[in-house]
C-alpha cells in the first residue's frame, strides 16, 4: 500500500465507499444541526454539543466527497479516512459510557449505532483500499 495514488475508475469500491460515507455523513450532520433542539431531550445531548458535531460532520462530508472526486485517490488520504473513521467509532463508544454527559438510554443507543455504522465504513474503506493497492 505504498502507492502514492490509486487509479480508480468511477465505479470502483473505494470511490463508492467514500462517496456513500460522504453523503451519509453530510446528511447526518444536517440532521444534527437542524434537529439539535428536538434531539436534546430524547438523547440527553445538549445543543451546545450537537451543533459542533453537526458542523464537524458536514465538514468531514465535504472532505470525503473531495477525496472521492479526485481522478486518482491519494493512498494517504484513503488511509487517513480509515484511521479517522476507526478512531471516531472507538471515541463514540467511549463517549457513550464516559458519563461526560447524562445521555438517556436512547442517547447511548444512538451513539452505539453511530459507532457501528462508522466502523462499518472504516472496514469497507480499508478493504477497498487494500484491493485498490494490489
Amino acid at each position: 500500500m505504498s502507492t502514492a495514488a490509486l487509479a480508480a475508475p468511477a465505479t470502483d469500491p473505494l470511490r463508492t465507499a467514500l462517496r456513500v460515507d460522504g453523503w451519509s455523513t453530510g446528511a447526518f450532520g444536517v440532521v444534527m444541526l437542524g434537529g439539535a433542539a428536538a434531539l436534546r431531550d430524547p438523547l440527553g445531548l445538549p445543543t451546545a454539543w450537537s451543533i459542533p458535531f453537526g458542523v464537524a460532520m458536514v465538514g468531514g462530508a465535504l472532505a470525503l466527497l473531495l477525496i472521492a472526486g479526485y481522478p486518482r485517490i491519494p493512498a494517504r488520504h484513503a488511509k487517513a479516512v480509515v484511521a479517522v473513521n476507526a478512531l471516531s467509532a472507538a471515541g463514540m463508544v467511549a463517549f457513550a459510557f464516559s458519563g461526560v454527559l447524562e445521555l438517556t438510554w436512547l442517547g447511548v443507543v444512538f451513539l452505539l449505532i453511530g459507532a457501528a455504522v462508522v466502523a462499518a465504513f472504516a472496514a469497507t474503506e480499508y478493504t477497498a483500499l487494500r484491493r485498490a493497492a494490489r
